[in-house]
Formats: structure tokens, C-alpha cells, sequence
């Protein structure tokens, strides 16, 4: 259906004192836009390069220097300036460029670059993740690059079968080969304390690494058990967003069609495996195949726990735990069928089940081991449980998760936390900006993730407040939103200049939410999009007693100067195939 740009299908010419949130909304998208184009002209050169120590690893590598701008193109999105998103381009471009030409002397894996067609050598999805979020949210920003479009096609092709450089994918087995994979195919043998902590190099007086080790030995100590890593693992989910992207772009089948393969595959192996998805697949496509038979076994799997050098004591590390459920989700999202969350539903259902009472109190596991379940805490296991009941909205998933400070706002249980939240983001706009300007190093003492903390644009907030959505954070997965904005008269995504909106509630039928324009001189036109793909459908939308018919992905709205009110959008979720085309292109 095409979308009708040449009329309004909403006029809202009710006057509105600008409230407290809508000034402290639009105050905090320009702070932090002003405080990135500050923190990118100290930290990234003229080329784009970040000016650091760059290194290959666990610890500060690639993806941590793509870190210092993450949340950049999601930020430009919202309704940040243009000139947010040509800074993304300028770093994004300067980052493939400087990791392709950064290499190592004696970890082998990245001897001829660490990127190799713009694209990580071999790597885990836990670090590729967080280091291409950014990108993975372009396509929110512009879509229309022929860049951005290339590059999204050729690094889903990398884990299609398309390339035969990059043999990552089984096809018979539906499995990628290795934890360890990227542009140069997939890592069979175990690994070394090497290939996770990368080159020898001076720290001790010169550098602060992340993770709290003050030496080089301390870094390959770090590392000294991450073995484990032939054969599939959960984390390799991460990779259905590399075809969800190319499936944006024009909707081609085979992306979809390899989504829903793979997370099928993964579906499978977790009811094979007493419904507990495991965290090591044999290349023969056997549950912990790779492992000795252990289910639970691989690097960040359900048994990962090792020795912090830095501190002496045993650390749990199995972080696929708050990656995985994404995989799932993204399944959802092109289907709209929600029998792709059982999997994770059972995960936690049968992690609780193995509870124990000590001292008269229930305790819950978080990790298993040789020996069975340990790591036992006092709330039961949720991690993901949010996302299954923003996918799902059914009241059994909302009863797994423990606490949440945004639905507890959704539900109206607390009516100033967007207040709460707009102001924190804005103090932490400051204390950033303060931090980065009293910054003394130069770059041969930075390493790469030094400045991840400094980094000003921080939009989960953002996020939760404008769009419904959940926050992105840095695991480097799509955005899932209730709705989104657009500014026709610019032809660009994000709410004009001098609009505010906020999200007061939502169910699996409607979102409620609030539009108000604060210039009192000008009118703005605003698109409202059902979903950040237009994957849902728009039957009807109620404002001021009146019911407009609408059936489609989004409608235009018309604020009077000085003018706002609440709406009621009544959809369908899950019904459109998402797309990356802006509303008022497609057809």
C-alpha cells in the first residue's frame, strides 16, 4: 500500500504547554550530540582513525575501539543533527581502514590484518557484536548507501555459503563450524592464550588494560582456559542480524530463509537437550560434540568459570546468557510466530527448576558444571525474560522477570520515572564530557578501550522514553520498538526539531503516547511508524474522542504550533515483513 504523503491523516491543534519531559528529552539529544562532535574531534584524527595504541584481543581490540562510537547512528535516528551521522561515516570508515592495516607478529590468526575485507579475521560473536552495533543500526539511519548495502550483503554471505573464503556455515548440519569465525572462515583448533590476548607488548607503567591485569602475563593468564571454541555455539545466533539486514535492504528470500534454518536448528537442539539450549555443538552436528560430550562445555558456555588474575578469584563468565535470547527474537520479528521464544523460555524455566534451599532460603543456579549446577543466587535466573514479554506481551513471561524500572513505569506504577531518566542521562552527559576533558593521556598510552566510558551517546534511555523499545545496549542486535519517527519535510528518520514524544504504555494491542510540538511559531509534520521496520499494522488511531481508520504501517500527524496531545495506536504486531525503507519511500 502506498503511503500518503500529500495529506494528513492526523491534526492535532490542541495547545500544550511544553512539559518537563519534552524539554528534558530534546535537551538531552542535543547534549549528547554536542558532547559527541567534542569527544570525536579529541579522539579520531583527521582520517578517522582513533588515536590509540590498536591491538588485537579479548581485552582491547577491534571491537572496542568501534565501541567509542557506538550508539552514534541510533542517536542520529532519534532526531540528532546530520552531523552526527557524517561523523559515524568519517570514524566508521577510518576504524575498517586502520584494523585492516593493523596486524600482528605472533598470534597468526591476524598476521595479514585483523579485518580482511572490512570484515573481523576470526573472532568471537560476543566481541564482533559489541564492535559492529553501530553498523547494524545504520540501516535505521540510512538505508540507502550503496556502502552500507554492499557491505551488509557481503557479510551475510560470509556465513550463507556464499563465500569460499569465509567457510563458516554447514549446511547439511545447520551449524556454524566454530565459536571463532569471521571474513577468513572458521577456527577449528582449540585456542591459545594468545590468540585471545594478542601480541606482547609493554604495560606495566604505560598502560591500564581494562580488566584490571597490570602486566602482559597477567592478560595471557587471563585467558589461559578459553580453549574451547570448534563447533557451534549460542552466541553464533548474533550472525541471524547480518542476514536480517540484507533481508531489509529488499526483502530477498534467502536471508529469511536462512534465518529461520538456523534458529530452527537451535530450536531442535534444545529440546534434545531436556529443553536447556547447550553451548557446544560437535562439527557433526552432535549436542557438546567439540567438548567431550559436554553439553555445557565452550568458551562463555554454561560452564566457563575461571581464574581473574587481577584479583585472584574465580569469575562467571558464560555471556552468551544475555545474547542469545536476541537470536530468538529475530526469528520473531521476520515470522511474527512465537514459538521461536520457547526455547529460551524453557532455558530459564529449567535453569529455576534446579533450585536448592540453604539456610531456609531458595537459591537459584546460574552455571553447571562437571559436578551439576553451582553459582547459586537468591533470585531466580531471568536473564532474557524481559525481551520474551516485549516480544510475546503474555503474562507468563512477564512473571519471569524479577524487577524492571521501565515497566514498572509502563504499567503505571510509576508515573515520574521518564523525569527520573531524562536527568540522569543528562548528568551523564556531563560527567563524560568532564571526564574526557581532563583526559591526560596521549595516544601511545591509550589503549583502544580506554575511552569507552567517555563515549556521550548513550540512547537506551532514549530509546525506552520516545520509541517503546528496548535498548540496544552494546550486544550489536536490531532495534525492536513500538513505534518510530520520521520527518518528512527533511526526507530523514527522527522527530523534527523542536518535537518531543513519549511513550506512556503499552500491550500487545495498543501503545498510548504523547506528541507535542514546542515551537510556537512553526508547525511540524511527524510520520509515526508501527515498529522500527514497520513490521506491525496500524488499524486505527484515537486522539481527542475522535477514531481515524488508518490499515497501514504508519500515518502522518500535523502539530499545530504550540500544539500536542495523546494517541492511542491500535495494531497488529508481527503482521508486515520488516524493512529498512522509510515510510514515506516505499511502497
Amino acid at each position: 500500500m502506498k503511503f500518503q504523503t500529500g495529506k494528513m491523516d492526523i491534526v492535532v491543534n490542541t495547545s500544550m504547554t511544553p512539559p518537563h519531559w519534552a524539554m528534558l528529552e530534546r535537551q538531552l539529544i542535543n547534549a549528547q550530540a554536542e558532547a559527541t562532535v567534542e569527544f570525536c574531534n579529541k579522539y579520531f584524527d583527521q582520517r578517522g582513525y582513533l588515536e590509540c595504541y590498536p591491538r588485537w584481543g579479548g581485552d582491547d581490540g577491534p571491537d572496542d575501539a568501534a565501541e567509542n562510537f557506538a550508539h552514534w547512528t541510533e542517536l542520529y535516528a532519534l532526531g540528532a543533527p546530520q552531523i552526527i551521522l557524517n561523523l559515524y561515516r568519517k570514524v566508521w570508515e577510518g576504524h575498517l581502514r586502520q584494523y585492516t592495516e593493523a596486524k600482528t607478529k605472533e598470534v597468526p590468526l591476524a598476521r595479514d590484518g585483523m579485518y580482511y575485507r572490512e570484515f573481523p579475521v576470526m573472532f568471537d560473536w560476543m566481541h564482533n557484536g559489541e564492535g559492529f552495533q553501530a553498523h547494524w543500526l545504520e540501516g535505521l539511519a540510512d538505508p540507502y548507501q550503496e556502502e552500507f548495502r554492499r557491505r551488509t550483503r557481503r557479510y551475510a554471505g560470509m556465513y550463507m555459503g556464499e563465500d569460499p573464503i569465509a567457510n563458516n556455515y554447514d549446511p547439511e548440519h545447520k551449524l556454524i563450524r566454530s565459536m571463532f569465525n569471521g571474513s577468513r572462515g572458521s577456527l577449528i583448533r582449540k585456542t591459545t592464550a594468545i590468540d585471545w590476548a594478542g601480541d606482547p607488548f609493554e604495560v606495566e607503567g604505560r598502560f591500564k588494560p581494562g580488566h584490571g591485569e597490570s602486566t602482559y602475563q597477567e592478560m595471557l593468564d587471563h585467558f589461559q582456559d578459553y580453549r574451547d571454541v570448534a563447533g557451534d555455539h549460542p552466541l553464533n545466533l548474533n550472525t541471524t542480524t547480518l542476514a536480517l539486514n540484507a533481508y531489509m535492504i529488499e526483502g530477498e528470500s534467502k536471508y529469511r530463509d536462512w534465518i529461520l534454518g538456523y534458529v530452527d536448528a537451535w530450536m531442535e537442539r534444545t529440546v534434545a537437550n531436556n529443553g536447556i539450549i547447550p553451548t557446544n555443538i560437535g562439527l557433526d552436528g552432535v549436542i557438546g560434540g567439540a567438548c567431550d560430550g559436554k553439553w555445557y562445555g565452550g568458551v562463555y558456555g554454561w560452564a566457563h568459570s575461571t581464574l581473574d588474575p587481577a584479583t585472584q578469584k574465580i569469575r562467571h563468565r558464560p555471556f552468551f546468557q544475555n545474547r542469545t535470547p536476541w537470536g530468538f527474537g529475530n526469528a520473531v520479528l521476520l515470522s511474527g510466530d512465537m514459538r521461536y521464544l520457547d526455547a529460551w523460555r524453557s532455558t530459564i524455566d529449567g535453569v529455576n527448576s534446579n533450585s536448592k534451599t540453604v539456610n531456609g532460603k531458595i537459591m537459584y543456579p546460574r552455571m553447571y558444571g562437571d559436578d551439576g549446577w553451582y553459582n547459586f543466587m537468591e533470585d531466580p535466573f531471568d536473564q532474557g525474560a524481559l525481551h520474551l514479554y516485549y516480544w510475546s506481551m503474555e503474562t507468563s513471561d512477564r512473571n519471569r522477570i524479577i524487577s524492571n524500572s521501565w515497566l514498572d513505569y509502563i504499567e503505571g506504577n510509576d508515573p515520574d520515572w521518564p523525569v527520573r531518566a531524562l536527568e540522569n542521562g543528562l548528568d551523564v552527559v556531563r560527567q563524560r564530557v568532564n571526564s574526557f576533558r581532563n583526559d591526560m593521556t596521549t595516544p601511545d598510552t591509550r589503549l583502544c578501550d580506554d575511552m569507552n566510558g567517555f563515549n556521550p551517546a548513550q540512547t537506551d534511555v532514549l530509546t525506552q522514553i520516545m520509541l517503546g523499545g528496548l535498548p540496544t545496549n552494546h550486544d550489536g542486535y536490531p532495534l525492536h520498538c513500538r513505534v518510530r519517527y520520521f520527518d518528512p519535510g527533511s526526507g530523514r528518520p527522527g522527530l523534527p526539531e523542536n518535537v518531543a514524544a513519549l511513550v506512556h504504555t503499552f500491550t500487545a494491542e495498543e501503545v498510548v503516547l504523547s506528541l507535542v510540538n514546542m515551537d510556537q511559531v512553526k508547525s511540524a509534520t511527524v510520520v509515526v511508524q508501527s515498529g522500527a521496520y514497520g513490521e506491525h499494522q496500524i488499524s486505527n488511531v484515537e486522539i481527542d474522542g475522535r477514531d481515524t481508520y488508518i490499515n497501514n504501517s504508519a500515518f502522518s500527524v500535523l502539530l499545530e504550533p504550540g500544539c500536542g496531545s495523546k494517541l492511542v495506536v491500535k495494531a497488529k504486531r508481527y503482521v508486515n515483513q520488516p524493512t529498512f525503507d522509510f515510510p514515506f519511500r516505499r511502497a
